[in-house]
């Protein structure tokens, strides 16, 4: 496995609990990165090699804005491109966003911007145009994530595309219970393939703050606090994995048939089918469907 980026989970917490949200963030998530351990990964990503990026996530990487800025120059200075994605809850007037985003000024080769109607009732926010024209005040290289209302998504399936500056729902983790049934349903057997990750040689990968390497949210590779990261990847064989192998197989379809599963006729996406059918599968796979904050499960309940 050949990764040219390392996407950072932060911390699951977050400010906003979006109904959209795969990674179930949350005020009331646990699980953050500290100063230390994030050096650690750092320094493991550096005897990789081939890695070029490393993007902190979330959860809201803001919520820990001084650490946040010490690790981006860390990371910078080891000859990472740094990328950062944010709500941009922050923003809350021009002059505050130039602060917050004032120590980032050249090193940041990535900004990306959540606003859509999940995360406030305006598709484009106060704060994420503050935070946009603050980025670009500072020559820092800006963007925006907008995730379609599932209705929004559906009557654009007829034309063949959502609009330019939009993305569909991936439905899993939280968009499984709370956006699901409002989505237009297909038939399982249809999802003979995952359209959205590359599972054998996918280039970025997911790491949480509990040390957990996700190839896909909630699917783990490995534990970077227990073994290297080299050897993580290294050690990578899509074709032995408990989870992966089938889904490389027949996509989500093959893994309800190879784990002869009990599922519904009909599901809104490959991603609800997958997350839906791996649900039923994480007693029985309890070290590769981790962590619980990825399945929706806070401090055990």
């Amino acid at each position: 496995m050949r990764l040219t980026g390392l996407h950072i989970l932060y911390t699951y917490q977050c400010t906003f609990e979006c109904d959209h949200c795969f990674v179930w963030g949350s005020p009331w998530q646990s699980g953050t990165f500290t100063l230390e351990k994030l050096q650690s990964v750092f320094d493991q990503a550096v005897e990789v090699k081939t890695i070029e990026w490393i993007y902190f996530e979330g959860g809201e990487p803001f919520m820990y804005h001084p650490a946040l800025v010490l690790a981006a120059k860390t990371a910078a200075a080891m000859g990472f491109k740094i990328g950062i994605v944010t709500n941009a809850y922050w923003a809350t007037s021009f002059e505050d966003a130039l602060e917050w985003l004032k120590p980032f000024s050249g090193l940041l080769s990535d900004l990306s911007v959540s606003s859509d109607l999940y995360h406030y009732d305006e598709a484009i926010s106060r704060q994420a145009r503050n935070a946009v024209q603050a980025a670009e005040s500072l020559r820092l290289p800006v963007g925006m994530i907008r995730i379609a209302q599932p209705e929004a998504q559906e009557a654009n399936r007829t034309v063949g595309q959502l609009l330019p500056d939009e993305s569909g729902v991936m439905y899993r983790g939280r968009a499984v219970e709370k956006l699901a049934g409002r989505a237009a349903m297909l038939p399982w057997n249809e999802f003979i393939a995952c359209p959205y990750e590359d599972l054998r040689e996918p280039g970025r990968v997911h790491l949480d703050p509990l040390g957990y390497l996700h190839i896909c949210q909630g699917i783990t590779i490995g534990n970077l606090f227990q073994k290297p990261l080299t050897d993580v990847c290294s050690g990578y064989d899509p074709d032995r994995h408990p989870i992966v192998t089938p889904l490389l197989s027949g996509g989500p379809v093959e893994l309800v048939r190879y784990y002869n599963l009990p599922h519904a006729e009909v599901y809104a996406d490959a991603c609800h089918l997958c997350y839906t059918a791996r649900l039923a599968l994480r007693s029985r796979f309890p070290g590769v469907l981790h962590p619980d904050q990825m399945y929706g499960v806070f401090d055990g309940h």
